[in-house]
């Protein structure tokens, strides 16, 4: 593992520091995924949500049915109609996941040193002596001593609202734990989680499933969040289910780090996925808490380096009940970009906190002001001695092509690609401006019916740091005469302009294929 030296520009200059922040249309590079539900569902919610900068609207099937997550959806196609604001769908499986079934919703209070039962007989109903679960093996994968959490969301560590328990007891199928902690546990689910402790359940559930080859196929979900991955054969096997339901072959799988055994197996598990979510909630439990920063960075660096997107989660808790975030809090936020991350991803804070949009343009705000100083020049060099000579063709046009966009001081970088591998080679070299991925979409055909393919690989880029898509009009071939490519550049300047991104007299790094060569070109624009 390679030392992580922080990437931070020297010297950064006090008065920066006082300087308003701007806004523009690029509120930051690095992304913002929100996950909607009970207090971020309505289309006014959603709008602002978007407008405030979410590009991926998570939907987490551990809470709601299909038909609460179909209305949800409704809302948002409506809100990006009116906010004219790309977003994508990710579909957030249970997975292995472990819960607590409270039927009829009774609040439960806990008192420390007091004991409670854990039981997989789900005829009894839950109270403070008692928890029924929905896993059956648990009494066989724990012993005496182990420590096992139980809470709403899991655990920040200094809230009431979860529990740590330790197994006292193991008898027959039921668990005994001593309560370490008073807490208070009200809703319908809470999660358990048993600390380093392997669950013989399958990653993608039959329940998960059912939701995938109705739900997902009927919206076309952009990508699946695969809870709980803890080998490359959970992803394989994902990549095989979504290959068999049409459009969804298309959809990116993103592995989801929850555990030990997902941090044992993380290499290969990169190698399979097409990104990754750190899920430090839980990750905080299985880890010790000294320990969750360095797999962060080291997480980060290996995603970077793959090309391949890293989403951090549980950045700022306190927001789900506060205006504004704690300063660790909002430090975390910034040192997580200046890792490398390329989107931020808010659970609980947008799911059912106070604050939804006013969270997400608070976090917005911080990743803008930690890109400022973000040391795009070690980071380049890092990233292309990492990749070795010789380089592959598009490793060496798309490092060419932020280098000069660097070098001549560009405004926004702007790639024309149809499968969007070259726009995210750009973004992996982690260019200081904006790279608009003009998507040009492609012609094919399953011998039935013709169709157009884009939509999929502009809405992918929703998630990739600096990335910024447009899907070209399907009527304009992509490797053509100049003739043509000049009119979508056009569409593609005019769009940076009305962002206002670029102005007169600015340049601007193209990068296209033309026949069978890739051009880098450099523009400066009259007016």
């Amino acid at each position: 593992m390679h030392s992580s030296h922080l990437l931070l520009e020297e010297p950064i200059r006090m008065a920066s520091i006082l300087e308003p922040s701007k806004a523009s249309f690029f509120p930051a590079m690095t992304k913002i995924v929100g996950t909607l539900g009970p207090k971020s569902r309505s289309v006014e919610v959603i709008s602002g949500c978007l407008t405030a900068g979410m590009s991926v609207a998570r939907f987490d099937f551990s809470l709601g049915d299909p038909e609460y997550h179909r209305e949800t959806l409704e809302n948002l196609k409506t809100a990006i109609k009116s906010t004219k604001k790309l977003c994508a769908v990710m579909l957030d499986t249970v997975g292995a996941e472990l819960q607590v079934v409270n039927k009829i919703e009774k609040t439960i209070s806990l008192l420390a040193d007091g004991h409670v039962v854990l039981t997989p007989d789900l005829q009894q109903e839950a109270s403070s002596e008692i928890l029924p679960i929905n896993f059956d093996g648990l009494a066989k994968a724990v012993k005496k001593g182990d420590t096992i959490f139980v809470g709403q969301y899991l655990f920040t560590g200094s809230e009431t609202t979860s529990v740590w328990l330790e197994v006292a007891e193991v008898k027959g199928e039921d668990v005994v734990c001593v309560i370490k902690n008073s807490a208070t546990l009200a809703g319908s689910l809470f999660t358990l989680h048993a600390s380093q402790i392997h669950i013989d359940l399958p990653t993608l559930s039959d329940k998960d499933k059912e939701v995938i080859s109705t739900w997902g196929v009927q919206n076309k979900i952009d990508f699946l969040s695969l809870s709980y991955t803890r080998h490359a054969e959970d992803v394989r096997q994902a990549r095989e289910f979504l290959s068999k339901l049409g459009d969804l072959s298309q959809t990116q799988i993103f592995a989801k780090i929850e555990n030990v055994e997902g941090l044992t197996h993380f290499d290969e598990i990169l190698q399979e996925a097409d990104g990754i979510i750190l899920s430090r909630g839980n990750l905080g439990i299985d880890l010790p808490p000294e320990k969750v920063f360095l797999f962060q960075k080291a997480a980060l660096y290996k995603c970077n380096m793959a090309g391949k997107p890293a989403v951090v989660t549980r950045v700022v808790d306190s927001m789900t009940d506060n205006l504004r975030p704690t300063r660790a809090e909002a430090t975390d936020v910034a040192n997580a970009v200046l890792d490398g991350s390329d989107a931020i991803l808010l659970g609980a804070e947008t799911l059912r906190g106070l604050y939804p949009i006013e969270t997400i343009s608070t976090v917005g705000r911080i990743c803008a002001e930690a890109e400022k100083v973000f040391n795009q020049d070690l980071y380049f060099k890092r990233t292309v001695k990492y990749v070795g000579e010789p380089m592959t063709h598009l490793e060496s046009i798309a490092s060419s092509a932020v280098r000069a966009a660097i070098k001549v001081k560009a405004s926004v970088i702007i790639c024309f690609t149809s499968s969007g591998r070259a726009a995210r080679l750009i973004a992996k070299y982690r260019p200081t401006m904006p790279a608009i991925s003009v998507v040009i979409p492609r012609l094919k055909t399953n011998q039935l019916k013709w169709s157009f393919t884009g939509a999929f690989e502009a809405r992918q880029s929703l998630i990739v740091r600096g990335l910024f898509p447009l899907l070209a009009d399907p009527r304009h071939p992509a490797e053509s005469t100049s003739a043509t490519n000049e009119s979508i550049l056009k569409v593609a300047l005019d769009h940076g302009k009305a962002a206002g991104v670029i102005k007169s007299h600015d340049r601007v790094v193209v990068c296209q294929k033309v026949g069978d060569a890739s051009v880098v070109k450099i523009i400066e624009l009259e007016d």
